[in-house]
C-alpha cells in the first residue's frame, strides 16, 4: 500500500538518521576505553584484570539506573531526557582524561554507566511508539547499524588520537577521551530542539497519516496480545520480560567481550602500530554492517525470528572457536569478522521481540529491565576475559569462554521459543 510506505518512509527519514548519529557517538565513546587500554595501563598502573573490572563497571551503573531512566523518559519525553543523557555522559567521558589509577578509573566508569543508562533502551522504546510491529525488523536493523559503523570509525580515529601523545603535555589516551566525549556535549542542544515527543505533536505528518499510524499501533496491541500494565513497574514481574532478559545476556556478554578486547587481540598478532591496530579493528565491523543489511530484512520477509537467531548463534559459536584455535592472523581476523556479522545481526533481531508482548509505559519498563539485566554481560564479558588473560597470558582462553556463551545462547533460543511462541501456535 503506497500510503503506508509513504508514512513509514517519512517517519524513518525524520527519526532514524538522527538516532543513528547519536548512538554512533555513544558507541564510539564505549569503544574508546578498549583503545586507551593499549597505553593507559602502563601510564597509570592498571593491569589486565583491573582494566576488565573497570571496563565492566560501566554496566553495573547502567544496570542499576536503566529502569528509572526509561520511566523518566516516558514522563519527560525523549528529547528532554536524551539531551540530559548526552550532556552528562559527554562530560564524564572527557573527565576520564584525569584518571590517576584504578580507583578513579573504577569510579568514572561506574558514573559513565549511570549517566548513559536509558539511552539505548529509550531509543528502542521510541521505535515501539512510532513503528508497527511488521516494520520493526528492518527499522531495528537500520538503527543497530550505528554500532558497527561506530566501530569502523572508532578504530582508525582512536589510532590517530593515540598518536597525539605529548601534545599540550597530554598522553594520547587522554586526548582520546577528551575528543570522543566532546560530540555528546555539543549534540545535547540540537537533540532537545529536534527530536519529537510523540505522534500528535509533529508537523511533518498530516492529520490522516497521524490517525492511520496511531490506529496501526493500537491494532498491534490486539493482534500480538500486547500488555499495558496499569502500573508499568508490574512489567518487571512479567515472566516474558524476565525470560527475554536472560536471553539477551549471551548477546551482550559476547559483543562487549569482543569489542573491548579486540584491539588487544589484534595487538597480539605482532608487529602492528596503533594506527594499524585501529584500521584492522574496523574490518570485523564492516562485515557486521553487511549482516545488518541482510538479516533483519530476511526476518521481516519470512516472519521468522527464532530460526534466524538459532542460525546466528550457531555460526557465531563456530567462528568464535576458530578465532581462538587458528594461529594465522589473517584467518583469525576472518573468523572474528564472521563473529561480528552474527553478533550485530543477533542484536537487531532480538530487539524485535519485546515489542511483540508489551506496549506503552510497560514497554518502557520492560525494555529497560531486559537491557539492564542483559548488559550485565557487558560487565561479565570484559572482566572474565581480563581474568583469563592475566591467568593464561593469552587471549585464546577468553575466546573459548565466549564460544561457550554463544552455545548457551543457541540453547536458550529453543527454550525461549518453546515458552513464548509455541503456545500461540
Amino acid at each position: 500500500m503506497e500510503f503506508e510506505k509513504d508514512v513509514i518512509r517519512k517517519v524513518t527519514l525524520k527519526l532514524i538518521p538522527a538516532l543513528i548519529v547519536l548512538y554512533c557517538v555513544a558507541y564510539i565513546d564505549r569503544a574508546a576505553v578498549g583503545f586507551a587500554h593499549l597505553h593507559m595501563g602502563a601510564d597509570v598502573g592498571i593491569g589486565d584484570a583491573a582494566y576488565g573490572l573497570g571496563a565492566g563497571l560501566f554496566f553495573i551503573g547502567y544496570f542499576l539506573f536503566e529502569v528509572p531512566s526509561n520511566l523518566f523518559l516516558d514522563k519527560f519525553g525523549a528529547r528532554r531526557w536524551f539531551a540530559r543523557i548526552l550532556l552528562t555522559w559527554g562530560l564524564i567521558t572527557m573527565a576520564m582524561a584525569l584518571i590517576e589509577g584504578p580507583k578513579s578509573f573504577y569510579a568514572l566508569r561506574f558514573l559513565l554507566g549511570v549517566a548513559e543508562a536509558g539511552f539505548f533502551p529509550g531509543v528502542l522504546y521510541l521505535i515501539t511508539q512510532w513503528f508497527p510491529v511488521r516494520h520493526r525488523g528492518k527499522i531495528m536493523g537500520l538503527f543497530i547499524l550505528s554500532q558497527p559503523i561506530a566501530m569502523v570509525i572508532a578504530g582508525p580515529l582512536s589510532g590517530l588520537l593515540l598518536g597525539m601523545d605529548g601534545i599540550a603535555n597530554l598522553h594520547g589516551w587522554q586526548w582520546l577521551f577528551v575528543i570522543v566525549g566532546l560530540p555528546a556535549v555539543l549534540l545535547a542542544l540540537p537533540t532537545l530542539l529536534y527530536l519529537p515527543d510523540n505522534i500528535k505533536t509533529v508537523k511533518w505528518l498530516t492529520a490522516e497519516q497521524k490517525t492511520w499510524l496511531s490506529n496501526e499501533l493500537v491494532k498491534d496491541e490486539t493482534e500480538y496480545d500486547q500488555t499495558r500494565h496499569g502500573n508499568p513497574l508490574h512489567a518487571l514481574k512479567d515472566k516474558r520480560v524476565l525470560l527475554l532478559a536472560l536471553f539477551y545476556l549471551p548477546v551482550t556478554l559476547s559483543i562487549y567481550g569482543l569489542n573491548l578486547w579486540l584491539p588487544t587481540i589484534i595487538k597480539q598478532f605482532g608487529g602492528v602500530s596503533d594506527i594499524q591496530i585501529g584500521f584492522l579493528s574496523s574490518i570485523p565491523y564492516i562485515l557486521g554492517i553487511v549482516g545488518l543489511l541482510i538479516i533483519p530484512r530476511s526476518t521481516d520477509r519470512l516472519n521468522d525470528r527464532y530460526g534466524h537467531l538459532g542460525f546466528l548463534y550457531g555460526l557465531g559459536a563456530c567462528s568464535m572457536f576458530l578465532s581462538a584455535w587458528l594461529s594465522a592472523p589473517v584467518l583469525q581476523l576472518i573468523a572474528l569478522s564472521l563473529v561480528a556479522f552474527c553478533l550485530f545481526s543477533t542484536t537487531a533481531v532480538f530487539w524485535t521481540l519485546p515489542g511483540r508482548f508489551l506496549t506503552g509505559a510497560s514497554a518502557a519498563a520492560g525494555i529497560a529491565l531486559i537491557n539492564s539485566v542483559g548488559n550485565l554481560g557487558g560487565y561479565l564479558g570484559p572482566y572474565g576475559i581480563g581474568l583469563l588473560k592475566e591467568y593464561t597470558g593469552n587471549m585464546a582462553a577468553g575466546l573459548y569462554f565466549l564460544t561457550v556463551v554463544m552455545l548457551f545462547g543457541l540453547v536458550l533460543t529453543y527454550v525461549i521459543y518453546s515458552k513464548l511462541e509455541k503456545k500461540k501456535a
